[in-house]
């Protein structure tokens, strides 16, 4: 006969085993993440965003830069961007960036599998947490 004991220690690890992997599907807050695309022609640079604790971010485009943030709520998100630096960039890369802050500022919620945090919105944007 299994004891009390024994089922208390059971149900306590099966709790602490479900807490943790919730966690680790959260908003990634506090994490550096690289867009899931193609770089632009005649460059290496893919876009990437670094996500501070309080929902802050960092943006390096493919050529401009700049600052927005992320308000969570459950799996809702909003991202407003903040001032986008234009950096003298070739017109085909200026558009390629406005088309992602447009994206990033039109979507409407998330998900989280493993190291991909996926923003839905009118253009889905998957992004991949790097490793360091």
């Amino acid at each position: 006969m299994v004891s009390l004991k024994r089922l208390v220690c059971a149900a306590v690890a099966m709790l602490a085993i479900s807490t943790l992997a919730r966690a680790e599907e959260g908003f990634p807050f506090g994490s550096e993440m690289t867009l899931e695309a193609l770089p632009q022609p005649g460059s290496k640079r893919i876009p990437n965003i670094e996500i501070g604790d309080h929902g802050e971010v960092l943006l390096e485009l493919w050529c401009k830069g700049g600052k927005g943030q992320f308000s969570v709520a459950g799996n809702t998100v909003i991202f407003v961007p903040g001032l986008i630096q234009d950096r003298n960039c070739p017109p085909g890369r200026a558009q390629a960036d406005d088309d992602l802050v447009a994206a990033l500022s039109s979507v409407e919620t998330w998900k989280r599998q493993g190291d991909v945090l996926t923003l839905i919105g009118p253009k889905p944007l998957r992004f991949r947490t790097t490793g360091n």
